[in-house]
């Protein structure tokens, strides 16, 4: 990318169907599409991006989730399973990006909007920063709507330095665990929602989207029309309010 062009960006939805609390998560039915559909829907309304691929495995058992994508014409990348941080490193280099969106295929209810906002902070933050996301320096947005982006210097660097198997199942925690070696911008919402679960990882979290997208019949919702609506539905919240939450560590 030279000087004063606009950076080509890619959002990467990392995908598989080896769940192991809830098997094949991202092709359950959501509103009569698959939940990987959904997602892909929701994050290619956000205006910052060029293009937006699904990062699979090799493995035999995400051959369906390859078969969607040749099906609906979207851009599939398949690499390692458990190697995630190389998977999101060579997608990122076929599809030749400069910034990079990391998106997981298990948030149905992911904000095009937040994805903009993110980018727009990496991308004008002055001095330039490496990493940016809506999760540190703490959690204020519902779990679910969470979004990465780094441009590919980061992404390269991380991938040739990082030896930690661990951390590269999870792509950037090298990132974060080097904060003095790393500029990272937080993007935070004025209000905590983070007690809330937009995420989909157990059946009472499928039920909950299931109740959402059934009162909508769509994915063109904002996110702040799911608030409206469990605010007028309080009770929904209670169905998978005993999860334990994921905290960045």
């Amino acid at each position: 990318m030279t000087q004063g062009t606009k950076p080509r960006t890619v959002a990467i939805v990392q995908a598989r169907l080896g769940s192991t609390r809830l098997p094949g998560k991202v092709l359950l039915d959501l509103a009569g599409a698959p939940m990987l559909a959904r997602v892909v829907h929701r994050v290619r309304r956000a205006g910052s991006l060029d293009e937006v691929v699904i990062a699979t495995t090799t493995e035999p058992a995400d051959d369906a989730l390859a078969a969607l994508c040749t099906a609906e014409g979207w851009p599939c990348f398949r690499g390692s399973r458990d190697d995630v941080l190389d998977r999101y490193y060579r997608a990122a280099l076929q599809h030749q990006a400069d910034l990079v969106v990391r998106v997981c295929a298990d948030c149905p209810l992911i904000e095009p909007a937040i994805i903009d906002r993110v980018v727009g902070e990496l991308r004008e933050c002055r001095p330039r920063a490496d990493y940016a996301c809506n999760v540190l320096p703490r959690p204020t947005y519902p779990l679910g709507l969470d979004v990465e982006a780094f441009w590919f210097e980061t992404l390269s660097g991380v991938w040739r330095e990082d030896r930690n198997p661990a951390w590269r199942e999870h792509v950037t925690p090298f990132v974060y665990h080097h904060p003095a070696r790393f500029a990272i911008q937080g993007v935070l919402h004025d209000r905590d929602l983070s007690a809330m679960r937009w995420t989909v990882d157990t059946p009472e979290d499928l039920e909950l989207m299931r109740r959402i997208y059934a009162a909508f019949g769509h994915d063109g919702f904002s996110w702040q029309e799911v608030l409206t609506l469990l605010e007028a539905n309080p009770q929904w919240l209670e169905v998978n309010r005993h999860i334990p939450q994921h905290v960045v560590q």
